[in-house]
């Protein structure tokens, strides 16, 4: 039986090693036999990427410095050169300053509050921009967000607010590439333990309170965000778009 993606492409940005939510995405598509093309920032990455992903049905790989908006051009570029359509998009792409993490929210500079919206917000419209004239088809565009986007957690800070942002720039986003036939929504995923979260004061507690008290009493899997963004890339998504999908044991409801 053919997978839910086969003969589907799909770019999936974000990948920092076998740990990040962007590599157990790019498993579940790749097992669900879609091809894809990886993003890296630079060549440490790219060899850190191809290190833990040559079982991956990996077709092509290609730079891209989200900040730099002449990488974001060229990325769109090299998708072009495939001379096939794009069918999905998966933005796993966030930043804030270490120092901005671990003090007061009131205490953020402009420098820090422009840096994690520039990465964690921006560069989400900037690469559907550049995606969508491929997708001539349709197709899906998601991103990852965090239960800090809507409520107040402590130490999540300038991020939260960046990913209040990113949730209102996908809606925005649904509304103008609806017409396309290209559906834009984000997962709102659970903590875990990737090389990014560690930079979140206290997220060993985060991570015991999701044990103790979710109502499914399990931290969140990578393989578990990597499914639901597998279901969003396919046709059984086809009637969804603009929409938070909390894929985090139940946190969402405490």
């Amino acid at each position: 039986m053919p997978g839910l993606l086969e003969g589907k492409l799909a770019v999936v940005a974000g990948i920092a090693n076998k740990w990040s939510l962007a590599y157990g995405i790019a498993e579940s598509l790749s097992r669900e036999g879609a091809d894809l093309v990886l993003t890296y920032v630079n060549d440490k990455q790219r060899e850190t990427i191809e290190a833990c992903t040559g079982h991956l049905r990996v077709v092509k790989m290609l730079p891209c410095d989200v900040t730099r908006d002449e990488e974001i051009v060229a990325l769109g570029t090299g998708l072009a050169e495939l001379n096939r359509p794009l069918d999905a998009v998966v933005h796993s792409l966030a930043f804030a300053n270490r120092e901005d993490l671990g003090r007061p929210f009131v205490e953020t500079q402009r420098d820090g509050f422009l840096l994690a919206q520039n990465v964690s917000s921006y560069s989400f419209v900037a690469m559907a921009r550049a995606a969508a004239p491929l997708m001539t088809n349709g197709g899906s565009i998601m991103t990852l967000s965090y239960l800090g986007a809507v409520r107040v957690r402590p130490n999540y800070n300038v991020m939260g607010v960046a990913k209040a942002s990113l949730e209102a720039a996908m809606r925005y986003l649904a509304y103008d590439l609806g017409p396309q036939g290209i559906r834009v929504n984000a997962i709102s995923a659970g903590a875990v333990k990737t090389a990014s979260a560690r930079a979140v004061k206290d997220l060993s507690t985060m991570l015991d309170a999701t044990r103790e008290m979710s109502p499914l009493r399990h931290v969140t899997e990578a393989g578990e965000v990597g499914d639901t963004a597998a279901f969003l890339a396919s046709n059984l998504s086809r009637g969804i778009t603009g929409n938070v999908i909390y894929v985090d044991s139940g946190m969402q409801l405490l």
